[in-house]
């Protein structure tokens, strides 16, 4: 019994060892490929982080510096100079042309986006608004229900449903979701379905309550359980 331990034991040994050998033999022959290989990712590595602190960092900083008054115009209301400049600073298109691989530039177009919006340019909303990205808690879910208005604004009220659902489905908080909420049960309202829009109220007195929207929100309910009923 012991000796056909000791057996398997040299067996696996025998096993390993060839296993070895051939790994041995097959670095040896493609060591250059390989070493080819690992050459080529660190250079990759090493270009990336050359780009990033090199190239990006810089440019992202002077982006930011560069957006400077078109966020002072669009505070001031100013959407057409925030847009377009002033004739010395840069506006919104500016940066997001010169500018767009950087923070600064992607938020630039969350910026020209609800410019257009107030200015009435609904699809040019839309398309600035859908080039932007964040995993912002508050501007993700405004950026959305932007996107909900200038559809809305469009006539396209379906569209504009789901993208009010989805913006106050992205966070949970009570500064943008009952206001989503409102606007997607004023759309259901508007389109007779005035058994969903009431589930919508109800939610939102029962988890919104000290809201702005919550404290008011009585008054919905009640008109429509009134026209449910009616």
């Amino acid at each position: 019994m012991a000796k056909d331990n000791l057996n398997k034991q040299v067996d696996n040994l025998t096993e390993v060892e060839n296993v070895l050998t051939k790994s041995e033999q097959y670095i040896e022959k493609n060591q250059k490929m390989l070493m080819i290989v690992v050459g080529g990712i660190v250079l990759v590595v090493a270009a990336v982080l050359g780009v990033n602190k090199f190239y990006l960092q810089p440019k992202g900083k002077e982006a930011q510096e560069q957006m400077f008054m078109a966020e002072q115009y669009f505070a001031k209301d100013s959407f057409n100079l925030a847009l377009n400049g002033d004739g010395s600073a840069l506006g919104f298109l500016d940066i997001i042309d010169d500018f767009g691989s950087t923070k600064a530039g992607n938020l630039a177009c969350y910026y020209a986006g609800i410019s257009y919006l107030h200015m009435g340019q609904y699809q040019d909303a839309i398309n600035y608004l859908d080039k932007f990205s964040t995993d912002d808690l508050l501007l993700g879910p405004i950026a959305v229900g932007a996107k909900g208005d200038a559809y809305m604004e469009l006539g396209q009220a379906d569209k504009a449903l789901d993208l009010y659902k989805k913006a106050y489905g992205l966070t949970d908080n009570e500064l943008t979701t009952p206001v989503y909420m409102m606007k997607a049960a004023g759309v259901l309202e508007s389109k007779n379905n005035f058994a969903e829009a009431l589930k919508i109220y109800e939610t939102l007195k029962q988890k919104y309550p000290n809201s702005n929207e919550g404290r008011s929100i009585d008054k919905y309910i009640a008109r429509a359980k009134i026209k449910l009923n009616s």
